[in-house]
């Protein structure tokens, strides 16, 4: 046996003359097998850690100095598992070696099988309290895209699993098939995934992989103490909370979030058209990877994608959702025309124009019976180029929004006629008491036509989908005097602040049915200044903003229980299933981009200006100011740099919340529902102007009577 031994070292030795190691110091506990552009080599770099780095395990154990520590990292993760010879594990037990070593082949005494199981849903989860007080058992930790080798042992560190909760497993993990990805044995730390990518694989929270590797590197390193300085990420906010802002932030941010609809390559363009349509489908699932950064940028003729996905690869990218839905076409002409108009940049208003003709002259959102004088359907906008049949309510009226916005940057009444009959069709098609529902069919309208449903009976107090529209017919009356505009929107919400709070519908949380409430009550001040309106306007604004942060975020809050559309999962088993909220309880600090913050941003400001209440604005500038703090920030994935995430925990300055939100998780993007109301919002704050009186000059009542001849003819009215 020691002749055996005395034999393989030299061989060892032989191998060290022949390769030189990189130091940092003459002494040092910690000795590196990585890459240099490792995540864990980097930080160590940036902390000003001293350690030997060797490019294999055996010249790493072999020269590593006797009672030190030795990290071999998963180099070549996913596609192939790190290698060590069982004699160089002799080798570090005989010379009281402290070995970290990940995504390892077969080494001896434990069973290692040949499967990897790539993971989708599943997190990680404390079950120890050896991370201390800091990071308790049953903390969720983020690994995105995680690749585990399956083992069984016992007493593991942190397991991979499918969990439900904010940052803690509220329902345990009896029951969970789970899987350890770090653990001890004897001299040996062990993960069987690779956790040393937290930046490439952008794994969150990053304070608490900054305490999981604070407990590895004072283990391997046997050191009393232990402390990292500094950590990074690949993907940051762009200020932190406390940070002064630059004279120019607000700028810089518009101009930012403009660039990102390029540096995304969101825009379809002919030459990759195909592909396109290969991943969208149906639209039942259109996702697939990112778009090349080859692929050019299309000038909007063929409309724009929806986004990115909330699923995060190994190596940091994100999927993409290629899908065309008419709502964002209109708000992103919206961005592209105010961020034009305000940065002098006209070339944005050709893409706009040609966004806006999509809608209406290119596709089909606007083509067969919804382009027919004599169909019911006629003046509807469908819900996506998949399907051009489904008409949403709230998607039409944000999509109308945006343009009449986009005519008001360009100086133009291009799109006058089909602006005044979308509206139109949506108010003949809404029922007696004010309310449509989420949505109607074109088969339906062909089946029972247009005043089926203008004389229904339907109570609906759910602004998330309905009040928009009602904003939407405030508007329209404002700018042309057709009272019935106002009379049924007016019904409708003093039926809706009848039943508020606890008899509202909310879809994924309370908070955004608020914010969505603020914009028709706003204009409803503006049309009929009346002490009752005001009354509603403020006891909404008021606990809207309760729940503002000093920070400027507004936080989310669920609603009466029974009455949500999306709740919290019931199960560990649900997770992941369906819709659901970024939180899991009252309290949890999390902002909403996509469904809260984003809407009431704009509708803040218009509270603001229409009633000069100087707590609005205030709060109004807060959440201004929140905003371009959080937007991303990356020099390594430009298809995310000047992007906004859905969720943003302003507890701990990161993007994090819950994930299960079905293809709207925490790290999803938007180019029309975030990205474009936030672009637009901040031009029109940099302005101190509203979108009431940005559109004030529409000469939309040019077409009116026209429009209302169609719709209604000489019948009701």
């Amino acid at each position: 046996m020691k002749i055996r031994f005395l034999f393989s070292s030299l061989i060892l030795l032989l191998v060290f003359l022949s390769v030189t190691a990189y130091s940092q110091g003459e002494r040092t506990n910690l000795n590196l097998c990585c890459d240099k552009n490792s995540d864990l080599y980097v930080l160590l770099r940036k902390n000003g850690i001293r350690m030997n780095v060797y490019s294999t395990p055996r010249q790493a154990i072999i020269h590593a100095p006797k009672g030190t520590g030795v990290l071999i990292l998963a180099n070549a993760y996913p596609e192939r598992k790190t290698s060590i010879d069982s004699r160089l594990l002799e080798v570090a037990k005989e010379k009281k070696l402290r070995v970290y070593i990940e995504y390892p082949a077969p080494i001896p005494g434990i069973d290692i099988p040949d499967t990897v199981i790539a993971t989708r849903l599943e997190r990680g989860v404390v079950v120890s309290n050896v991370f201390g007080e800091a990071l308790k058992a049953k903390s969720i930790l983020g690994i995105s895209d995680c690749h585990v080798i399956p083992v069984k042992v016992d007493s593991p560190m942190i397991v991979l699993g499918r969990v439900a909760g904010f940052d803690r497993a509220v329902y345990g993990i009896s029951g969970v098939k789970t899987y350890p990805l770090l653990f001890r044995d004897h001299n040996m730390l062990v993960a069987m995934t690779r956790l040393s990518s937290f930046a490439t694989g952008r794994y969150e929270p990053s304070a608490s992989w900054k305490i999981v590797w604070q407990y590895v590197l004072l283990w391997v390193s046997g050191k009393k103490v232990f402390e990292l300085r500094h950590w990074f990420s690949y993907v940051s906010p762009m200020y932190g909370k406390n940070q002064p802002l630059p004279a120019n932030a607000v700028r810089t941010s518009i101009r930012k979030g403009v660039e990102w609809f390029f540096k995304g390559h969101f825009f379809v363009a002919p030459s990759w058209e195909s592909e396109y349509l290969k991943y969208q489908g149906k639209g039942t699932s259109p996702l697939g990877p990112p778009v090349k950064e080859s692929w050019p940028n299309g000038n909007g003729s063929l409309g724009i994608l929806e986004g990115q996905t909330s699923h995060v690869y190994y190596n940091g990218d994100q999927q993409y959702r290629y899908w065309v839905r008419a709502d964002n076409q209109g708000k992103v002409a919206y961005a592209l025309a105010a961020a034009g108009n305000f940065l002098h940049k006209r070339s944005y208003y050709k893409i706009a124009s040609n966004l806006a003709n999509f809608i209406f002259f290119h596709s089909d959102l606007r083509s067969g019976p919804k382009n027919d004088k004599n169909s019911p359907a006629f003046g509807l906008i469908g819900w996506a180029v998949t399907h051009p049949g489904v008409f949403y309510e709230d998607d039409n009226a944000q999509l109308l929004l945006g343009l009449i916005g986009a005519e008001a940057f360009m100086r133009t009444d291009r799109w006058d006629k089909e602006i005044a009959e979308a509206i139109m069709a949506n108010f003949r098609t809404t029922g007696r008491e004010g309310f449509r529902g989420p949505w109607v069919s074109q088969d339906s309208l062909l089946k029972y036509g247009w005043k089926y449903f203008w004389d229904k009976n339907i109570i609906d107090p759910h602004p998330h989908y309905e009040a928009w529209m009602w904003a939407c017919y405030l508007w329209l009356y404002g700018r042309t005097g057709y009272k019935p505009l106002l009379t049924k929107t007016e019904d409708a919400i003093r039926i809706t602040m009848r039943d508020y709070p606890d008899k509202w519908i909310w879809t994924n949380g309370l908070q955004q049915e608020r914010a969505r409430m603020i914009l028709p009550l706003a204009w409803l001040v503006r049309v009929a200044d009346t002490p009752e309106h005001r009354k509603w306007l403020n006891e909404v604004v008021t606990d809207l903003l309760k729940y503002q942060a000093p920070c400027g975020a507004i936080r989310e809050e669920l609603g009466a229980a029974g009455k949500g559309f999306y709740g919290p999962p019931k199960s560990n088993k649900a997770y992941g299933t369906g819709e659901e909220p970024l939180i899991f309880n009252n309290g949890e600090p999390v902002a909403d981009m996509l469904y809260t913050n984003n809407f009431a941003f704009l509708s803040l400001n218009e509270a603001a200006h229409v009633t000069k209440n100087k707590r609005y604005m205030e709060a109004v500038r807060n959440l201004g100011d929140f905003l371009v703090r959080i937007q991303v920030n990356s020099t390594q994935h430009m298809d995310l740099d000047g992007a906004w995430f859905r969720a943003f925990d302003y507890g701990i300055w990161d993007y994090w919340a819950s994930n299960g939100d079905s293809g709207w998780g925490a790290w999803s993007t938007n180019t029309g529902w975030i990205q474009a109301w936030i672009v637009s919002t901040e031009v029109l704050l940099e302005r101190n102007q509203s979108f009431w009186t940005l559109t004030k000059n529409s000469k939309i009542d040019d077409v009116m009577q026209q429009t209302v001849h169609i719709m209604f003819g000489s019948g009701t009215k």
